[in-house]
């Protein structure tokens, strides 16, 4: 059941009908007078249509109405459920897991073919001319070399000790 204002803005606006309007003209004290209330009414909605024209607005201000709008709008889908059609996530579980799978494998396969280990090199062109140089005992005669090789053959260090000078041929190289 509507309270007296919900009928009396009912009546102002035009929307009873009926026995609903005849009751409710019947409930008034002076109808006269509401009458004149309700003109008053309609001559202030009138002027002030008239009178209070929304203003156009400039391209900023529309910019920030469009922002408003948007973020209202988002703050109300934020608060309805999600739809069964709504767009999956950008990254969901199962393609991460996918993707993280993909680059173990990759990265796998790229170590097996860059780090594979290759056999023992050949020994340098120029460890085995100092080593079959026999030195001149008239030129360094207390020189002697010896070669040190590391546990898994691949550094060796060459000790050359009382050699004054080596000969001209293995500075060119």
């Amino acid at each position: 059941m509507k309270t007296f204002e919900e009928k009396w803005t009912a009546w102002l606006d035009g929307e009873l009908s009926g026995d609903e309007l005849a009751e409710f003209e019947a409930s008034l004290p002076d109808k006269a007078a509401a009458e004149a209330e309700k003109r008053d009414a309609h001559k202030l909605g009138a002027f002030l249509k008239e009178q209070l024209q929304g203003r156009a607005m400039g391209n900023e201000e529309f910019f920030h109405h469009q922002l408003r709008e948007r973020i209202a709008g988002d703050a109300r889908a934020a608060l309805v459920p999600e739809r069964a059609g709504a767009k999956p996530a950008l990254w969901p579980i199962g393609r991460l897991v996918w993707v993280g799978a993909t680059s173990l494998a990759i990265f796998c396969v790229c170590t097996f073919f860059v780090m594979r280990e290759k056999g023992p090199a050949d020994q340098s062109q120029y460890l085995t001319q100092i080593l079959n140089a026999r030195v001149d005992p008239a030129v360094s005669p207390n020189a002697t070399i010896s070669m040190f090789e590391s546990g898994e053959g691949k550094v060796t260090v060459l000790w050359v000790d009382g050699l004054q000078s080596l000969p001209s041929e293995y500075a060119t190289k």
